[in-house]
């Protein structure tokens, strides 16, 4: 037998016994006692490899939605006057590069990755709590690639209604932003699949067109980043993202003009 082929059945048989150790460890209650493995794997590249996903997925299963991610942070919050609730783009929109709101009392509560089953755990803590006048949410895109599995377009949509229902009985006035465009333009090599693969633009223009329905249904205010940021093509304009997903700068002078609107009109009502 090859030697890359013994290694990796040892490796699995190692991991099995390991999980299959701290599982009735786990069922009796007691914390899994930490089997000694064998020399020989403790300088694997194959088991540091394989290891690598499966302390990310514990450290991903104890705190699924996150929350801890700015629980510090709310404990230094007070009399915010709009919350910003979303992902990456979200999360990244605060560096100082991206100019977020100067002068505003503006607080962002973005985590990267996160779909809206995520976020809807969230929203006490990182929303209700800080009793803000607006909360503007930009939420979707995730949850179309399918980074916390397969989702539908109801299912997000439900989530995305669930979230608005939920800061509306709060007295938060609701800005629901509209998913960003994606493109083709600038694959990288080790990208699987062109974001309007991962994220097509069908779904994207489909969820959005239920965003603006429900928000005009009850009383929302929709932002329309999607229209202002597309090209001729329909996709994300070449010059306003390095990746094809998240903006630049440019895309970012583009949407905050447009939050700032949609706030202001939030705040007439």
């Amino acid at each position: 037998m090859p030697s890359h082929v013994r290694q990796s059945s040892v490796l699995i048989v190692v991991l099995v016994a390991a999980l299959g150790v701290a599982d009735v460890y786990a069922q009796a209650g007691q914390q899994a006692a930490p089997a000694p493995l064998p020399p020989a794997l403790l300088t694997c590249d194959a088991l540091a490899t394989a290891l690598r996903p499966l302390a990310a997925n514990d450290l991903r299963l104890r705190d699924w939605a996150n929350v801890n991610r700015y629980k510090q942070a709310n404990e230094t919050v007070s009399g915010t006057d709009v919350v910003f609730m979303g992902d990456s783009i979200t999360d990244a929109w605060p560096q100082p590069r991206y100019n977020f709101f100067p002068g505003k009392n503006y607080v962002g509560r973005g985590i990267s990755g996160q779909t809206t089953p995520q976020m809807l755990i969230r929203m006490r803590p990182d929303v209700i709590a800080h009793k803000p006048k607006v909360v503007v949410f930009l939420a979707g895109t995730n949850d179309i690639a399918g980074n916390t599995g397969p989702m539908t377009d109801d299912e997000i949509s439900g989530n995305i209604a669930s979230m608005a229902e939920i800061a509306a009985a709060n007295n938060i006035k609701v800005v629901l932003g509209s998913i960003l465009p994606t493109s083709n333009y600038h694959q990288g090599p080790n990208q699987p699949a062109p974001q309007t693969v991962q994220r097509p633009l069908a779904r994207i223009r489909a969820l959005n067109d239920w965003m603006k329905r429900y928000a005009s249904d009850k009383g929302h205010i929709y932002l329309d980043y999607f229209s202002a940021m597309i090209d001729d093509k329909g996709m994300l304009r070449t010059e306003l993202s390095g990746d094809d997903l998240h903006p630049n700068e440019a895309g970012y002078a583009i949407m905050g003009p447009l939050a700032q609107a949609a706030i202001d009109r939030a705040l007439r009502q």
